[in-house]
């Protein structure tokens, strides 16, 4: 009970201090997960990141979900899950009255804390390098993962590279890398991946054929968000045109409402998914908002739960943990490109912007400051900037 109240706690103070979109939280969960409570290892740490990104879903809350469940099992799972996304979906759920009302769109304490992602990615990239890139090959797989995800901009980019990554990892790693993968006790049989798998699937094939027949709002909505958390590659910001051909034209939510909303989403900390809870609410208050979260994000937790007991087995053969050095690689990569965009490009606009980031990078490097801390620091410095 102790270990998994902890779980709860620890997700739920990364809950509420995570800005910056799913890149960003994967070094949130590396500080805090590996170096902190060091309840996983790097190796493990990047393999989970790679298995996540090859699942569609909200690739940073698998990665919680799944550190959660080697902790505590399902249970773990999930309350890493509800700790991680309840600060969020209750603001968004608070959004969806106020934001009209209270606009937030250049509020300089937001820009803030797009400039404490910057600190944090740099911060997970220079950590991450150093033990998955640390020679010539790998350094030379994370550059050209890092130039195609910049150059080739699709929902489907980021699992194309890392299934091109795992393939020259099996050719180039197969004799190099042939130490045991890390184990751990998973409390998850494989019985009950299997259902999990299972279960997923089956959702996803009769939940459209039993909302046209049944055409109730709820299993309409329901039916909706979930093909949506189950098509999503790449990360929540994806997400955002499948919601937007689901709901709009069918006058759920105006278009303007829905691009609000989804502003409002980005000022929160923890997943970008949680937009779905503010659409919910919009269209049906909180009962909706509940409901349209927990079928946006069951398709993730649905998959990483039945991936996660055949992980092992999978790693032992030799090609696979070649192929995981490579997937390794593109995964630094892939941070390294979406450290320049979006969150570069869309955070540093100017010498003063560059300033507090490489001060807030120090706060955390150097200083060894926790994040909520350098999050404070972040919006203070952003709203001093508005000023200036």
């Amino acid at each position: 009970m102790k270990s998994r109240l902890e779980i709860l706690w620890v997700a739920a103070k990364l809950g509420l201090t995570s800005f910056g979109g799913p890149i960003a939280h994967l070094g949130y969960f590396h500080n805090e997960y590996v170096k902190r409570k060091q309840w996983i290892d790097d190796k493990s740490y990047a393999d989970l990141v790679a298995l996540s990104q090859f699942l569609p879903g909200p690739a940073s809350s698998q990665v919680g979900i799944g550190i959660g469940m080697m902790r505590a099992g399902m249970w773990g799972g999930l309350l890493a899950f509800i700790g991680f996304t309840l600060p969020s979906v209750l603001a968004l759920i608070a959004f969806a009255a106020l934001v009209q009302t209270f606009p937030i769109g250049g509020a300089g304490w937001l820009h803030g804390l797009k400039l404490v992602a910057v600190a944090i990615v740099a911060q997970a990239i220079a950590g991450m390098a150093q033990k998955l890139a640390p020679d010539k090959s790998r350094m030379t797989i994370a550059v050209i993962a890092a130039i195609a995800s910049l150059l080739w901009q699709s929902p489907f980019s980021h699992v194309v590279l890392i299934a091109g990554a795992g393939l020259a990892g099996s050719l180039l790693y197969t004799v190099k890398e042939t130490s045991v993968p890390p184990s751990f006790r998973l409390p998850i049989s494989k019985i009950g991946g299997a259902a999990c798998l299972f279960l997923f699937f089956a959702l996803l094939v009769l939940l459209p054929v039993l909302s046209y027949l049944f055409p109730v709002e709820w299993l309409v909505l329901f039916d909706s968000f979930y093909r949506s958390g189950s098509l999503v590659f790449g990360g929540g910001h994806v997400v955002l045109p499948l919601l937007e051909k689901e709901l709009v034209p069918g006058g759920w939510v105006s278009k303007e409402m829905f691009l609000e909303g989804y502003g409002a989403a980005q000022a929160v900390p923890g997943p970008l998914f949680t937009f779905g809870a503010y659409l919910g609410a919009v269209i049906g208050g909180w009962p909706m908002a509940l409901l349209a979260t927990a079928a946006i994000f069951l398709p993730g937790f649905l998959l990483i739960a039945g991936a996660l007991p055949f992980w092992h087995s999978i790693q032992r053969f030799k090609r696979v943990q070649g192929a995981f050095t490579g997937i390794n690689a593109a995964v630094v990569g892939l941070l390294l490109g979406s450290f320049y965009y979006p969150i570069w490009t869309g955070s540093v606009l100017g010498p003063a912007d560059f300033g507090l980031a490489a001060l807030l990078f120090c706060l955390l490097v150097y200083w060894k400051c926790p994040p909520w801390l350098v999050v404070i620091a972040g919006a203070a410095g952003g709203a001093v900037l508005s000023l200036l």
